[in-house]
């Protein structure tokens, strides 16, 4: 691991890893109150998508939705905040035109070390930032052309979140920058992390396509035309182990990122750590909703990680 002691950006992730393991527990002990107006906050807060459209509250909660089918904002920002990360530090590596100064000073401020004035090649950081460029493209193009959303909603809140949520990952990769510092060209810093890492984010990258073709195909025919928006039971793929793959799956591309940071930086694995409750969160109330509609539906099944949770 790198650095003794907790910088500004490990503290951020932390905090939000605990917020979301807090919040798993207190849904988890909460089911006895479920007609407290306390409980039917928490879970509209919480909730978003078909999760949320059978929850009994008040009228005037409903001002804070936001229409699911919104989650393409999220990509659209990643992929036009992180590809200009990208293209400034490619800038860096090839040009060795620093970057603005006003970033060098938020990078400065979330890691508590001072930036130097070195330009070299880092593939890691490259490698991390173009993966995630990557994942972003490819979760807008699936947002627009392959999911087909009803009409869920999620919270006020939950839609500011996301909107910060790739900002804050994007300077994140930039904060693990000085964690793994490699010497020489580009080419002679690849090792076998790089080599794993790559191949988890591939693998795991076309389970989360293959899982949501499959839940878009609930409501499509052979001809690929929306014939319902209702939820229908998902079948399929490793919709035979888990309730949701495609969660499993974004942990997957978390951890394949920090083998990439050769599992050096504790600012990435807080990032794992905080995607393993926000997923499992997630998971859980899918499962349950899952159990609670479909009478044949295995009990068995385990909700996010097969076999284990």
């Amino acid at each position: 691991m790198s650095s003794v002691g907790l910088s500004s950006i490990d503290v951020v992730w932390s905090l939000l890893a605990g917020c979301f393991l807090a919040a798993l527990c207190v849904h988890q002990i909460s089911r006895t109150y479920e007609t407290s107006r306390l409980h039917i906050l928490f879970q509209d807060l919480i909730r978003y998508g078909k999760t949320k459209q059978n929850l009994k509250r008040d009228d005037w909660l409903r001002v804070f939705d936001v229409p699911k089918r919104c989650f393409w904002h999220f990509y659209a920002v990643s992929v036009c905040w992180n590809g200009f990360l990208l293209a400034l530090n490619l800038n860096l590596t090839f040009q060795h035109q620093s970057p603005p100064s006003w970033l060098t000073g938020i990078v400065d401020i979330l890691t508590g070390v001072p930036s130097t004035d070195s330009h070299a090649p880092q593939l890691s950081t490259l490698l991390v930032q173009l993966l995630l460029w990557v994942h972003s493209l490819r979760r807008l193009l699936e947002c627009l052309c392959v999911s087909v959303f009803s009409d869920g909603a999620m919270h006020l809140v939950q839609y500011v979140f996301g909107l910060g949520y790739y900002i804050i990952l994007g300077l994140t990769a930039l904060c693990s920058d000085h964690v793994a510092k490699g010497t020489g060209s580009l080419l002679s810093q690849l090792d076998c992390f790089h080599v794993a890492g790559v191949g988890l984010f591939i693998g795991a990258s076309l389970l989360q396509h293959q899982s949501l073709v499959l839940l878009a195909r609930l409501r499509t025919g052979k001809s690929g035309a929306v014939e319902t928006l209702a939820h229908r039971e998902p079948k399929g793929g490793w919709f035979e182990l888990v309730s949701c793959p495609h969660y499993f799956s974004e942990l997957l591309i978390y951890v394949s990122l920090t083998l990439v940071f050769r599992c050096l930086s504790l600012t990435w694995w807080l990032v794992v750590l905080y995607v393993l409750f926000n997923q499992a969160l997630a998971a859980q109330l899918c499962h349950e909703l899952y159990i609670s509609k479909y009478e044949s539906y295995p009990r068995n099944r385990k909700a996010f990680i097969p076999f284990v949770f």
